[in-house]
């Protein structure tokens, strides 16, 4: 028995949130899609700083780019193409298998114009049209500036995955895009060469989970309310799914789903837990339900299929999550600005985590350079 394939029974799907070339050419990600059934691939500034840093295994590209004059900007974004397009591909089969429904994998956007919104939209074009692959999603921070972005990407037949998801609200002005970015698709004229028509465009919705039980049990510490600790991320994120269930039963979805549009599934991200006090595959048993998507990284990966269980547990009682969030308001814990807060700190972070490759890809191409002379 595979825990991570029950989760497909309950109609979760399970995508990794880690890419590096090695881990794709070795066999290592098919393995993980042969036998426990994963279905995508989500990357960020964070993961490719990771990947870049560690070992040669990026040596020989980096040279070979950087003999051509480009910058350390040019050499990450051709190398990130590059293994964007190779994990694609590795995925095609479960994107032909599903008609759409999985097999995506994630590039996200400079996280510099995170508060540009016509920045924004012109890198997610310049993204999609380079990895030219119908299975990649293009990755915009669900930030109020990033509304307008994806609004008129998803319009034009680009995939989208909106991130840096915490507060409700938020997700409801999100899914606001969306629909409204549908609804332009769905009266757009010929579209422009490689680009999605309506049954084809795919998006999710990440929204962020255990970086809201950090911020909020850290001020519960301060308050001695322990009682309440380990709550507010899973009570914020169960109420997100009846938003999105709502959501998909309205009108305007109907009207679109007549006309072949995919739903835009709720994708649970920053699901492995932080805090050694709870379960290490907390932020997977409380929030499995129908046509979501939890992004793991390895570690949680590998303790899911170890020792998870899975059941339903996103429908539960309706009224408890908003029982528990109506608790932490009533101990001085104002999700709004725990949100505002965490939204910040996320752009803030993929920004300096992007600064930081930077710097790494400038000292090895010095490096590299005195290793040619030698």
């Amino acid at each position: 028995m595979n825990p991570l394939r029950d989760l497909e029974k309950q109609g979760q799907s399970i995508w990794l949130d880690f890419i590096t070339r090695q881990f794709v050419a070795d066999g290592h990600m098919q393995k993980l899609i042969d036998h426990d059934g994963l279905k995508g691939v989500t990357s960020n500034p964070t993961i490719f700083q990771k990947a870049f840093s560690a070992g040669k295994e990026y040596d020989a590209p980096i040279s070979h780019l950087q003999a051509q004059g480009l910058s350390a900007e040019r050499i990450f974004e051709n190398i990130a193409i590059q293994d964007i397009q190779q994990s694609c591909d590795l995925f095609r089969p479960v994107y032909d298998q599903t008609r759409a429904g999985d097999g995506f994998v994630s590039l996200e956007v400079n996280p510099h114009l995170a508060r540009d919104t016509q920045g924004t939209l012109a890198e997610a074009r310049k993204l999609f049209d380079a990895v030219k692959r119908p299975n990649v999603m293009i990755k915009i921070p669900g930030t109020k500036e990033g509304l307008g972005a994806i609004e008129q990407a998803l319009g034009e037949g680009i995939n989208i995955n909106i991130t840096l998801i915490f507060s409700l609200k938020r997700y409801q002005e999100v899914m606001d895009a969306w629909l409204a970015g549908l609804e332009k698709l769905a009266k757009a004229g010929p579209l422009s060469a490689g680009r999605l028509p309506l049954a084809a465009v795919a998006s999710v919705a990440s929204f962020f989970v255990s970086r809201v039980d950090t911020l909020v049990d850290g001020l519960l510490e301060k308050k001695n309310r322990p009682e309440l600790m380990g709550k507010a991320a899973i009570a914020n994120a169960r109420l997100a799914y009846q938003m999105f269930e709502k959501m998909k039963a309205g009108a305007p979805f109907k009207a679109l789903g007549a006309k072949g549009a995919h739903i835009q599934r709720p994708l649970w991200a920053s699901t492995s837990t932080k805090n050694p006090k709870y379960r290490d595959v907390l932020y997977v048993e409380e929030l499995i339900g129908k046509e979501t998507i939890n992004t793991l990284p390895l570690s949680t990966v590998d303790a899911f299929r170890d020792h998870g269980r899975a059941s339903a547990t996103l429908p539960g009682d309706p009224g408890q999550a908003q029982k528990e969030l109506d608790q932490l308001k009533q101990a001085g814990i104002d999700m709004d600005q725990v949100t505002k807060q965490l939204e910040d700190d996320g752009v803030k972070l993929f920004a300096e985590s992007y600064d930081s490759l930077i710097k790494s890809l400038e000292a090895k191409k010095e490096a590299l350079k005195v290793t040619a002379r030698n």
